[in-house]
C-alpha cells in the first residue's frame, strides 16, 4: 500500500498543478484582455456594424434599408474610434454612407481607409475592393473625375484580379479615353471572369469584337 504521507503529498501536488493550470492562464489572459480591451471592443462594433449593413442590402424595403445602413455606420464610427487605424472600418462606414446616397462622406471615408497611415492594414485583395469601390462612387456621382477613377481601377485589378465589374468600368474608361485595344482586353476580362456580364459582352459587340467570348 502506498505510504498516507506520500498519498497526501501527490494529492497536494495535484492540487498545486490544478490551480496552476486554472490561474496562470486566466491571469496572462486577463493582462492580455485589459491591454487590447479597445481592440477588442473595435472588432465588435465592427462585426455588429457588418451585420446590419448585410441586412440593409437584403431588405427591399428602402426605409428599412436606410435605417440599417444608419446603424451599420454609427457602429463603424464608434469601432473607429477605438481603433482608428484599422482600414476595415473605414471601409464600413463607406459602404453604410454610400447604402444612404451620401457618396461625397462615402469617399472622404475611403480616402481615409486607403491613406498610407491605415492602408497597410488592409491585405492586397481588400485594398483591392476598395479601391473599386472608390472608383465606382466616383464615376457613378462626381462628374469630372474620370481620371481619378481610372487610376483607382487600373491599380484594383493589378491588386485583385477577380472583379468583373472593375474590368467593365475600366473598359468604359478605355472607351471614353478613346483606347479601343485597352478597352476590349478589360471587357474580355470581365466576360472571362464573369460570362453573364452583358454589359461587357454588349461592348465588345459595339467595339467589333466578335461575340464577347
Amino acid at each position: 500500500m502506498i505510504n498516507l504521507s506520500i498519498l497526501s503529498a501527490l494529492i497536494f501536488i495535484a492540487i498545486l498543478i490544478l490551480l496552476l493550470i486554472k490561474q496562470i492562464p486566466q491571469t496572462l489572459l486577463t493582462k492580455f484582455r485589459y491591454k487590447n480591451l479597445p481592440i477588442y471592443d473595435a472588432k465588435h462594433h465592427f462585426i455588429i456594424g457588418a451585420q446590419l449593413l448585410a441586412k440593409s442590402r437584403s431588405t427591399t424595403d428602402r426605409s428599412l434599408s436606410v435605417t440599417l445602413a444608419k446603424s451599420a455606420a454609427e457602429e463603424a464610427d464608434k469601432s473607429i474610434s477605438l481603433d482608428p487605424n484599422d482600414a476595415t472600418s473605414h471601409v464600413l462606414k463607406a459602404l453604410a454612407l454610400d447604402a444612404q446616397g451620401f457618396s461625397t462622406s462615402a469617399l472622404e471615408a475611403l480616402d481615409v481607409a486607403l491613406s498610407p497611415l491605415t492602408a497597410k492594414s488592409l491585405s492586397d485583395a481588400e485594398r483591392g475592393e476598395a479601391l473599386f469601390k472608390r472608383a465606382e462612387i466616383k464615376s457613378g456621382s462626381q462628374k469630372g473625375r474620370m481620371d481619378s477613377a481610372f487610376e483607382d481601377l487600373v491599380e484594383s485589378v493589378k491588386l485583385y484580379g477577380d472583379n468583373a465589374t472593375a474590368f467593365r468600368l475600366l473598359g468604359e474608361c478605355y472607351e471614353k479615353k478613346e483606347m479601343r485595344e485597352e478597352a476590349v482586353e478589360a471587357y474580355e476580362r470581365a466576360v472571362g471572369i464573369e460570362p453573364g456580364c452583358v454589359a461587357a459582352r454588349d461592348a465588345l459587340n459595339r467595339l467589333g469584337a466578335g461575340s464577347g467570348r
